[in-house]
């Protein structure tokens, strides 16, 4: 089995999907902008997938420009780009990203958008209103849509296993240094916005439509600069709370980074993300799930491979995506909110 071949199985099946046969159609994808940390990752997926084809990348940026084209990536113009492809992965500056998205779902191609676009909620629906005319796919670019502890969790919450939900809380810190601090200093909401948003995600689309959200955007680092670097976000749902942290001064924060349901029947702990471990605590037997504490190992975990599996799939069958638009407008709404941007 080639790198390739291994690649596209190993994300279908983290995506619950599954090959018919041997081969798959390539789906042919270019990228407007590959500025964003998320870029390049995706970028040499498309180079290595069995799904994709990489038709090129449009930057402006001249190192980012370098480095996707140092992959084996073509940088191409944004018309050539979008006249070679079936499907645009917009991974541009987030100011930009609306217009990119806009011009992709015009011209008739499937979007993959990086996800927290500076857009405000009626821009977005715009978009999402042009795909649904179009009938082409707009995926959101929330990494952890396929992490197989937190929608282990996830179903575990909405099964009933837990019990009554009424507290969810996650956290979701980092350690940036002097340039990373400056460059993401201009965005509202700061760390949330760009962290912060993973974890609002999930939350959202398990409790649904929020009643209010309260944001906390603090800067409290010693570093001259305007970033909202300690950040919470409280979610008010009818029967539940959720609270949502994003701090950019945590070292070693990858391993404390979590996601946890609490209901009146027990607890899912999902620390650390990735690789996700799951705590499982019930004060009764529910589901597959004995009474008491247990923690569950799940296989290897890739970042972006099981969502453009997805998207591959979809594209090629057809099939909508697994979160609706309706769902991914809540959770845009909740996420600009908390970042005091609505």
């Amino acid at each position: 089995m080639n790198r390739r071949t291994f690649l596209h199985v190993s994300a279908l099946a983290a995506a619950g999907l599954s090959v018919v046969g041997a081969e798959v159609r390539r789906v042919r994808v270019g990228f407007l902008g590959c500025s964003h940390s998320h870029a390049l990752p995706k970028v040499r997926l498309a180079l290595e997938s069995a799904d994709w084809e990489c038709a090129g990348v449009c930057e402006p940026a001249a190192t980012a420009r370098a480095a996707a084209e140092k992959l084996g990536a073509r940088a191409l113009t944004q018309a050539q780009v979008l006249a070679a492809s079936e499907v645009i992965a917009v991974e541009g500056e987030p100011e930009e990203r609306f217009r990119m998205a806009k011009a992709a779902l015009e011209a008739g191609r499937h979007v993959h958008l990086e996800k927290g676009p500076l857009v405000t909620l009626a821009e977005f629906r715009e978009l999402l209103g042009i795909a649904q005319e179009k009938k082409l796919l707009l995926q959101m670019g929330y990494m952890w849509r396929f992490n197989p502890g937190i929608n282990a969790a996830l179903e575990a919450a909405r099964q009933g296993w837990l019990g009554e939900v009424y507290l969810v809380r996650g956290v979701i810190n980092t350690n940036l240094n002097a340039a990373a601090r400056q460059a993401l200093a201009a965005t509202a909401g700061g760390t949330m916005h760009e962290l912060g948003c993973h974890l609002v995600d999930p939350l959202v689309r398990l409790l649904g439509k929020h009643v209010q959200v309260t944001p906390v955007l603090r800067h409290d680092a010693a570093a001259a600069d305007a970033l909202a670097d300690n950040c919470v976000a409280v979610f008010d749902f009818k029967r539940a709370v959720g609270i949502i942290s994003s701090a950019a001064m945590q070292p070693l924060a990858g391993p404390q980074r979590s996601f946890e349901i609490q209901g009146t029947n027990g607890v899912a702990l999902v620390k650390p993300l990735e690789q996700p471990v799951l705590t499982m605590d019930l004060a009764a037997a529910a589901g597959p799930y004995p009474k008491g504490n247990q923690v569950l190992q799940f296989p290897p975990y890739r970042r972006y491979e099981p969502e453009f599996a997805e998207l591959a799939a979809c594209v090629r069958t057809g099939r909508p995506l697994a979160v609706t638009p309706a769902e991914d407008a809540l959770v845009h709404e909740a996420v600009l909110k908390a970042c005091g941007m609505q």
